[in-house]
């Protein structure tokens, strides 16, 4: 199942009688998934969560939707319900990993590809590594609207509407964590100089 966003087929997971259609108005979980799983998975990555983990944790958080979909009341928006499940699933996968993390990684069981090459690979690991090293130094208040607004590249106001906060507090904590991205850049790019 390994492999990125879209690689689930919840027909193998739930059967096709507990997925049926919602005449009440309440979200339908089939509509849900299709149009929220690489927001979840995006989100879930950002927040930490293992490549190799990926799939359970997004597996997780589709889990809790579907159980939890009938009492969607709309009191928020479904993006910001979601975002709080994918922050409890991502946090309970941290505690899971801490608690027993492997040694061994498993092999690439792919064969070489016309891909991206070593050093380019490596590049953009080293590039991802320190986005993920800068938000997991955030506070959680900027961390969040750094993620859904930079990473998600998600409007400022609708980020305000996700987190439940007034937009002003959105701006403030979005230009906050962009400084401190420069920063952090600046000095990774003095350390790579000197080297």
């Amino acid at each position: 199942m390994a492999g990125g966003p879209g690689t689930y087929r919840w027909g193998d997971v739930l059967k096709p009688s507990a997925m049926s259609r919602r005449d009440s108005g309440e979200p339908d979980f089939d509509g849900v998934y299709a149009e929220h799983f690489e927001f979840v998975w995006r989100c879930l990555r950002a927040l930490g969560v293992a490549p190799s983990a990926l799939d359970d944790a997004a597996q997780d958080v589709f889990l809790v939707v579907h159980r939890q979909i009938p009492t969607f009341r709309g009191e928020s928006t479904l993006r910001t319900w979601l975002f709080g499940i994918v922050r409890n699933v991502a946090s309970r996968h941290h505690r899971g990993t801490r608690r027993k993390s492997s040694p061994l990684d498993p092999l690439d069981e792919e064969l070489p590809s016309a891909g991206p090459n070593p050093f380019e690979r490596a590049a953009d690991a080293e590039a991802s590594a320190f986005v993920a090293s800068f938000v997991g130094s955030l506070p959680p208040k900027r961390r969040d609207v750094f993620i859904l607004a930079v990473l998600e590249e998600i409007s400022v106001p609708e980020v305000a509407r996700i987190l439940s906060i007034p937009l002003n507090t959105a701006y403030t904590r979005l230009r906050a964590a962009r400084a401190e991205f420069e920063r952090a850049l600046s000095r990774q790019r003095g350390d790579h100089e000197q080297t």
